[in-house]
């Protein structure tokens, strides 16, 4: 099947059956469109989408980012998870502030924080309306069926070598629709389960599925199991406060508010002892799984005397918060599910 070929029966696909009401699929905003494609790394588009709108809401233009604190960003990207991003977008959008002018080629793109060639080729597909290449899950899933590609795209070889297909089915005429049409046949029709092959504008001429391994892939290394950790959170509590301390700015849940945890149970028991804190409650846990481990939380429940805040404030870090306050300042979803846990 020829490139020409490919790429016209996707855009007579796309413009038939592709989605054209995503609110980021606005002419002439790379903005927007940066944003999408940040949050979209690593996350569904129907999560994104309870994101996005109130995240642009509030910071409307890349200067409106660019200008505002991280404590600002925090509370709108807070439960969407990989902190990083909001970090690198964040500092991004400082740069090309400061630069007063988007990035124009994908050199240029790549260069800020957190771009990579993919997301740097949406760009200037999606934002630019330039040509540009991408190559995220949908691309990868929909080529190495379409192709019967059985290698480990995951080995920089075999990457390089889709790049390569990926680009010489990339059309200029059109390449927005393009880009946005690869995506949309891997979310909603190519999908990593139970693809919808009937209804496929690729199924005649797609070599999964003629030798019928279209569910096998692409390639996927044997998942090794998750590690499961443990780790206690002293919980004090004053009337409606509890004692939340902000995250360092990298690492794990980075610059977000959190309750104090320990992983290590004599760190924790020196503590206790050294300030003479003693729970009198059942203590709580939950489970909050990450992508590389599970973590077991245990909430042990501290009750504080008001005349104690301002010593244990000194001693330990931190603001005293109602939950709801901490809330609307950016906290983690391990941390929105103790709140919940607590207060049941």
């Amino acid at each position: 099947m020829s490139q020409f070929t490919f790429s016209d029966a996707l855009l007579s696909w796309f413009d038939e059956h592709g989605r054209h009401d995503l609110p980021w699929q606005i002419v002439d905003d790379p903005y927007k469109v940066w944003v999408s494609e940040i949050m979209l790394q690593q996350t569904q588009v129907k999560t994104v989408l309870q994101y996005f709108t109130r995240f642009v809401e509030r910071f409307p233009t890349v200067d409106d980012l660019g200008q505002a604190s991280w404590d600002d960003v925090a509370p709108y990207w807070a439960g969407l998870g990989y902190y990083a991003r909001a970090r690198n977008l964040h500092k991004a959008a400082g740069l090309v502030h400061h630069h007063g002018s988007f990035p124009t080629s994908l050199e240029e793109w790549v260069a800020l924080p957190g771009i990579g060639p993919s997301t740097g080729g949406a760009l200037m597909s999606l934002g630019l309306r330039e040509y540009g290449v991408i190559m995220d899950g949908n691309v990868k899933r929909v080529l190495s069926r379409f192709l019967a590609i059985e290698d480990d795209l995951s080995k920089p070889i075999h990457e390089r070598a889709m790049w390569q297909i990926a680009t010489q089915l990339c059309p200029v005429e059109r390449n927005h629709d393009y880009t946005q049409a690869i995506m949309d046949l891997g979310a909603t029709v190519c999908t990593p389960k139970k693809p919808l092959c009937l209804y496929c504008p690729m199924q005649q001429h797609c070599k999964a599925h003629q030798q019928g391994i279209e569910t096998e892939l692409p390639y996927k290394k044997p998942k090794k199991p998750v590690p499961v950790k443990s780790a206690k959170v002293l919980l004090l509590k004053s009337g409606e406060d509890w004692l939340w301390q902000q995250r360092p700015n990298s690492g794990l849940w980075g610059g977000l508010w959190c309750l104090p945890i320990f992983e290590y149970d004599a760190k924790y028991q020196q503590i206790c002892q050294s300030l003479k804190l003693v729970s009198t409650t059942e203590p709580v846990q939950i489970s909050h799984s990450f992508t590389h481990f599970t973590w077991i939380l245990t909430a042990h429940i501290v009750q504080v005397e008001s005349d104690q805040q301002e010593y244990l404030q000194a001693e330990l870090g931190g603001e005293w918060l109602s939950p709801q306050k901490a809330t609307q300042m950016g906290l983690p979803t391990a941390m929105k599910k103790l709140i919940s846990a607590v207060q049941v």
